[in-house]
């Protein structure tokens, strides 16, 4: 993750929550990076019945039996905290969260604080992942893909920094049919505006399924939030084992890794 600052190091030696610095963006522009602080400020209290009636056997599928070395491409506000606290707790898993939006990363670290759960969570992207090829035993992302502005090389990136057999778990909201697929792209920008750059009409779940280096365990389409921001897809990916099990081309690593280096180019430019 990089250094930490000597006022950081407190909370790294505390064992409580380290906060990675190597990809800091302070209070940048969106340019830099995304930054909501209202949208920040409201979040918990908009989705406070949701996440207490909707989403807890959701996220709770997203946790379940982790093991070993856990990525989560977006904390938020600290939502999946306490559906990762007993594997971390019990010493079964070591968990990295990732938060770019430094006024949601601010309330993700301090409730990990608060309840003394031990993460790391850092500010990198997930278009750019600062770790090894085949890092991780598992990536979560949970209502995340709609707000990251290259979702297909964030998902390269899964495919690089997850173990051969590795699990990538999802969570997130899609595109409607028909009529209200319409609504959903004449409320889009508006949207995207105030609620933190997140987008209504993207086809998540068949970017998963497509992706040549996972094979796809589970996904179930679920009539599941309010208008605009429903149906969810849910589901598992698994990483092959192999490039070979990756088709009969073997250069599927390669452009992987020239799709994630144009991406970080791009990044770099604006």
């Amino acid at each position: 993750m990089g250094t930490t600052t000597a006022e950081e190091d407190e909370h790294v030696e505390s064992g409580v929550v380290g906060e990675g610095t190597s990809h800091d963006h302070g209070d940048a522009s969106e340019e830099d990076g995304p930054a909501h602080p209202w949208f920040a400020r409201l979040y918990d209290p908009v989705m406070r019945a949701s996440e207490a009636k909707l989403f807890p056997p959701h996220r709770e599928y997203l946790a379940r039996d982790l093991a070993g070395d856990v990525l989560d491409l977006g904390a938020g506000t600290g939502a999946m905290l306490p559906y990762y606290e007993e594997a971390i707790r019990s010493g079964a898993a070591e968990v990295t969260m990732l938060e770019p939006d430094p006024h949601m990363r601010e309330q993700a670290v301090a409730a990990a604080r608060e309840d003394g759960i031990e993460v790391t969570v850092s500010d990198a992207r997930a278009e750019s992942l600062p770790f090894p090829d085949d890092s991780f035993d598992v990536v979560v992302a949970s209502m995340v893909f709609c707000t990251i502005p290259d979702p297909e090389a964030a998902l390269d990136e899964v495919a690089r920094v997850l173990r051969p057999g590795g699990e990538f778990r999802f969570l997130e909201h899609v595109t409607e049919e028909g009529w209200r697929r319409l609504a959903q792209r004449a409320l889009g920008p508006l949207w995207s505006r105030v609620a933190g750059g997140c987008r209504l009409t993207r086809r998540t779940g068949e970017l998963f399924d497509d992706h040549e280096a996972f094979v796809l365990a589970e996904m179930e389409r679920l009539h599941l939030g309010v208008f605009p921001v429903r149906p969810f897809v849910r589901g598992t990916l698994e990483r092959r084992d192999s490039i070979a099990e990756m088709g009969a081309d073997p250069s599927v690593r390669e452009r992987v890794r020239e799709a994630v280096d144009a991406a970080r180019d791009r990044l770099a430019r604006r």
